[in-house]
Order: structure tokens, then C-alpha cells, then sequence
């Protein structure tokens, strides 16, 4: 879920209806799904994989988020709220705190397969909301969230933005000798993926310092991305931001 600057609108639909989604739709979650899973099974970090499994994900049809969070809140605690649009910044960390996670309900049409410009509920559904699913990565990102809502000054939620980027949205991660994806942007994205983790990736070792002083853009492939050791890494790294921004 993209956020939308300070001045963005909020547009929240308090309520997903479920039945409103047509055969189409359906057909489009499983196009993407499949696609996704040839891969994802080989490349995708297990935390993600097993995420999938408990949050009861399927192929044939778009999720229906009560169900979903009927899983998860049992597991972590955590939520997928709808919304019509995109979150001004602060409203969308304010909701991580509350381990409430903002998710579009629309679903990109059949001839937007390839690339939407921002995310639906596939990029936002299957691409974060698995990983919610583990205790590590939960209180993680509620942390995050909590650190976004005390950040004022404009160093602090440049650097915030870019540790989210890079971790949330674009990370990487090094399990049993193998480097696996974990972002959302690379779980629900063919090119992205292939790209992170082909020849022309710069890939790093993960450092809080490295990823705070590196400049992004949204709109094209990554040039440089960065691998954590574990899920550990990445919580340690925001207790020591949290620390900074004192």
C-alpha cells in the first residue's frame, strides 16, 4: 500500500463487499496468483510461503478480508482494512501502530496484467499481508508504524521512507545459503523479482546507515538492494532508528 503525501485524501470504505466482484475479477486474482507461485515457490522467502498457508490465500478467487482476518488476528493480531484510496503518510503509519494494514479493494483490470501505477488488493493482499502472519515481522512493522507517528522533522521521515522502501516494499533475504525475497513489491511483481534477483541488481548486505543515506525512485527497477541475515535483523534496525530519532 503506497502512501500519498500529507495533503492526499483519505477515502475509506469501512466495508469490503465481497459478492461485488465479478467472475473477471476472480479470474484476474488467478492469472496473477498463479504466475506468481510458478516462481515464488522457489524464490519467495518461507516466511512468506508459510504466510500464505495460514492466512488461507487461494488461487480461484479474490480473498475476502473478514476471512483472512479471521486467521490472522488469531496469529499476530493484526488486520487488512479497506480503503478507497491512498493514505496521506501519517494515517497510514498511525494505522501500522494499531497493527491495522490499509489494503486497496479494487483489483487491476485484465488488460493491466503486467503493471498497475498504484497498488490493488493483489499488490497489497498477496504481496504484504502474508508476511503479517509472523510474530517477528508483526511487531516489527507495528514498530515502525509507532516510530512514523513521533518522526516531525523532515530528515527523520526521509530516512523512515527509505527504510520502509527497502525492507518492507523491496527487501531481501538470506535463508539456508540462498538470497529470497520478501518485499511486497518484489513478491507481487514478475519484472521486479526477476530483476532483484538477477545479474543486474547491485545486492548488499543490509545496513541501517547504507540504507538511510540511499536515494530511491518508485516508478523504475532497483538498482541497489539490500539482503538481511533474518527477520531479527530488521527489528534491531528499527530499535536503533527509534534510537536516532530521540
Amino acid at each position: 500500500m503506497l502512501v500519498a503525501p500529507k495533503s492526499g485524501q483519505i477515502q475509506p470504505t469501512p466495508v469490503q463487499d465481497w459478492s461485488a466482484y465479478t467472475p473477471e475479477h476472480h479470474a484476474v486474482w488467478a492469472t496473477l496468483y498463479r504466475r506468481r507461485m510458478e516462481t515464488l515457490r522457489s524464490t519467495g522467502s518461507m516466511v512468506f510461503l508459510r504466510g500464505i498457508d495460514a492466512i488461507g490465500l487461494s488461487e480461484d478467487r479474490v480473498p475476502d478480508l473478514a476471512r483472512v482476518n479471521q486467521r490472522l488476528s488469531g496469529l499476530t493480531g493484526w488486520a487488512a482494512v479497506p480503503v478507497g484510496g491512498f493514505l496521506p503518510a501519517p494515517e497510514f503509519f498511525e494505522q501500522l501502530a494499531l497493527r491495522r494494514f490499509p489494503t486497496t479493494i479494487a483489483i487491476r483490470p485484465t488488460e493491466q496484467l503486467d503493471y498497475l501505477p498504484e497498488p490493488d488488493i493483489f499488490h497489497d493482499v498477496f504481496g504484504h499481508v502474508p508476511l503479517h502472519a509472523d510474530p517477528v515481522f508483526a511487531d516489527f512493522l507495528a514498530r515502525v508504524g509507532g516510530l512514523a507517528e513521533s518522526a516531525r522533522d523532515e530528515d527523520h521521515i526521509r530516512h523512515l521512507a527509505r527504510f520502509f522502501w527497502f525492507t518492507v516494499e523491496f527487501g531481501l533475504i538470506r535463508e539456508h545459503g540462498h538470497t529470497k525475497i520478501y518485499g511486497s513489491g518484489l513478491i507481487s511483481s514478475i519484472a521486479d523479482a526477476e530483476h532483484a534477483l538477477g545479474p543486474h541488481c547491485d545486492r548488499r548486505p543490509f545496513s541501517l546507515d547504507a540504507v538511510l543515506r540511499q536515494h530511491f525512485e518508485i516508478d523504475r527497477l532497483q538498482k541497489l538492494l539490500f539482503v538481511i541475515g533474518s527477520f531479527d535483523d530488521l527489528f534491531a534496525a528499527v530499535e536503533e532508528l527509534s534510537r536516532r530519532t530521540r
